[in-house]
């Protein structure tokens, strides 16, 4: 009886809901055009300037290409990937080869391998399986090396290796003791370790070969641990650059001269931290940094660029980010985000001043309905400003004034992290829900970055208490200010948007339609006990920042805070998607808060896939994903869908319970053949 009533209820908030998108002319965009593989992207340079990069399919999987600047129609696959994307790709300083990482399934253990631009020949240059690989040094300086971390001796910290590019072979630079991150100079000599502390502050030590610092150098204290950190050296060694919230609040951009220890502040602003910058590739030196408040904005440094970007603001109509520099500084890529068109890589030749358009990511949507997003600043209970974005469908804001003539379906989609923010720009899963009839709306809930601080320590503590309030305070204004009504608002987000997802179908049960969690925690206490070992430099500052299990208080909090001890409490709508790889958060988040429902009676649809890890990297499943995630959202909330089609053929999605509860699944599963459901 209680499945048959909350299907019931389903259904009536569907009908309440139709007429509000019903109006709604625009045509439907594909799923493929947002979600499917684009036509090109991540778009380099060659730090020589000979050969331009990119990624784009190679039969169906997203590889790494190669042409000659001079001739890009000549292009060449380099990487020959089968089954998963390739997750990221850099140049090697003697632009000979191209150094590229992959997992395997998502369980996030990268390999680092590199491919021979002339030969094609590719290399494992970190052949160890149940080793996570990560970067930790490339110079300009140094051609024929790099230094990677690597735990194969001890799964919890990196030891520094130099790798020969041209041999692979690794020799060990610096035996880690303990330390969480490494700062090299651009001689690949390591300077700096940050040490985490037990109270989550952070100490920096002085290194020379094996050698390090009696004494900490500097120190981090726990409420700058997040808004803090070296940020390297200029080419000759002698400065020392710092994201730095030490004695403010936002993050300002600082340089230490090494020979008196001075420092001296480059850029800050009151509203949001400095995060990232451009630097000279001859010396090293930062000539402009950004701040992102609403949106991003350059701030000069160097008289020297100043006419570079003020060509590059007169000729780009969106926002732009430089996103590669050769080594003479003669060209650079340069990606155009204009949020209601695909993103656009152009070639900028400075001497010449010219502009010309490498690419557009995703063609297909040229001409496509899609829609402006609007930054809004939106007052929490307790007085901060939360930076919010909100995407309206298409016809529904006739004067164009970010509100919609008459209220519609609202979906709030929470960000990961909590550690991560949500920023201006062309954004898919906003593009996709405002074109299916919804409201979308993005809140930077306190713990959010680039906000200084105050609002990042703010969310100490409060995972499923004022993070959570801050969300419901964001749908507040959104009902106050007509953008929807109280009754057709879904939540939906990955990892700890996941995590938001399930508190506020457990935690506030009427305040949401239904929900859709994308590897969301159910239970704190499991998830601190199965993070990833080396996680482990960082395991402090998530217990200052969630609860700590090894108290009997924080073990209080962390079940106060958990959904899975709430939900019985949950009665409406609810689909979960986890990846079986996952590291971080482990699998058993999602089956153990299924397992309480289904013991219940309480419907929910519960999806998994089995080559996928934390979030979906293959098109397929994404496709597969968010076409199952359509239907369901159409039945809450009453807003249009794209017929499922053969959104499941080469996805590995098997539906582990729950298919009827998720309108058209069980059909296209049947229709694909699957045998799991």
């Amino acid at each position: 009886m209680k499945k048959l009533f909350l299907v019931a209820a389903c259904a009536a908030l569907a009908l309440t809901a139709t007429s509000a998108t019903a109006q709604i002319t625009a045509p439907l965009i594909e799923r493929t055009k947002l979600f499917g593989n684009p036509q090109k992207a991540a778009g380099r340079l060659s730090p020589d300037g000979k050969w331009l990069s990119w990624t784009a399919p190679r039969d169906g999987v997203m590889n790494v290409w190669v042409a000659p600047v001079s001739d890009p129609s000549k292009a060449k696959p380099m990487t020959a990937e089968k089954k998963r994307p390739v997750a990221g790709y850099f140049w090697a300083p003697d632009s000979g080869s191209i150094l590229f990482v992959t997992d395997t399934g998502g369980d996030e253990n990268y390999k680092v391998y590199g491919v021979d631009v002339a030969t094609g020949v590719q290399t494992a240059l970190t052949p160890f399986d149940k080793t996570r690989a990560m970067i930790i040094g490339v110079s300009r300086e140094v051609k024929d090396r790099i230094l990677v971390g690597l735990n194969n001796r001890d799964p919890r910290w990196h030891d520094v290796h130099s790798l020969d590019l041209k041999t692979g072979k690794l020799t060990l630079v610096f035996q880690n003791p303990g330390f969480g991150g490494f700062i090299p100079d651009e001689q690949l000599k390591v300077r700096l370790a940050l040490k985490p502390r037990a109270d989550g502050g952070q100490e920096v030590y002085a290194i020379d070969g094996q050698t390090v610092s009696a004494t900490p150098v500097s120190v981090i204290e726990p409420a700058d641990a997040m808004t803090t950190a070296p940020a390297g050296f200029t080419r000759d060694g002698k400065t020392l650059y710092w994201i730095d919230s030490r004695g403010r609040n936002t993050a300002a951009l600082l340089a230490q001269d090494l020979a008196t220890g001075k420092t001296t502040v480059l850029g800050e602003d009151a509203r949001a931290d400095v995060g990232g910058g451009l630097a000279d590739p001859k010396t090293g030196k930062v000539q402009a940094y950004g701040v992102n408040y609403l949106k991003n904005d350059w701030r000069l440094i160097d008289p020297a660029i100043k006419p570079d970007l003020d060509f590059l603001k007169s000729r780009l109509k969106g926002q732009f980010q430089v996103t590669s520099r050769t080594d003479d500084d003669s060209l650079w890529t340069v990606g155009e985000d204009r949020v209601t068109e695909p993103t656009a890589m152009w070639l900028y030749d400075r001497k010449a001043k010219a502009l010309t358009k490498l690419y557009t990511t995703r063609p297909e949507l040229e001409g496509a309905p899609l829609q402006p997003m609007h930054p809004v600043e939106i007052k929490t209970r307790d007085g901060f400003t939360a930076v919010s974005y909100l995407t309206l469908p298409p016809g529904s804001d006739a004067n164009g004034d970010g509100k919609p003539e008459r209220p519609v379906p609202m979906v709030l989609v929470v960000h990961g992290g909590p550690w991560g923010r949500d920023a201006y720009g062309y954004n898919g899963l906003h593009q996709w829900l405002a074109n299916r009839g919804y409201a979308v709306l993005s809140t930077n809930f306190r713990a959010s970055t680039g906000f200084g601080k105050a609002w990042i320590n703010a969310g100490d503590k409060e995972w499923g208490g004022k993070m959570h309030d801050d969300l419901l305070d964001a749908v507040g204004w959104a009902v106050k200010a007509g953008v929807t009504t109280k009754d057709k608002v879904a939540i939906l987000g990955g990892s700890y948007g996941g995590y938001a997802t399930l508190v506020g179908l457990a935690f506030t049960p009427d305040e949401f339609a239904c929900g859709v969690d994308i590897v969301g925690p159910s239970n704190l206490a499991t998830l601190l006990k199965t993070i990833p070992p080396y996680w482990e430099a960082g395991k402090a500052q998530f217990h200052r920042a969630i609860g700590n299990p090894t108290t009997a208080e924080g073990q209080a909090l962390l079940k106060e805070r958990s959904p899975l001890y709430k939900a019985d409490q949950i009665r409406r709508p609810l689909l979960i998607g986890q990846g079986a790889n996952d590291p971080r958060v482990n699998k058993a988040e999602s089956d153990q808060i299924v397992d309480a429902l289904k013991a219940k009676g309480i419907p929910v649809t519960y999806v998994l896939f089995p080559d996928e890890g934390h979030g979906f990297a293959r098109p397929e499943n994404s496709l597969a994903f968010w076409a199952t995630s359509e239907h369901f959202l159409e039945r809450c909330l009453g807003g249009r869908a794209e017929p499922f089609g053969d959104a499941l053929k080469g996805s590995s999605l098997q539906v582990v319970y729950g298919a009827e509860f998720s309108p058209g699944l069980k059909a296209a599963v049947d229709g694909q053949g699957s045998a799991s459901r």
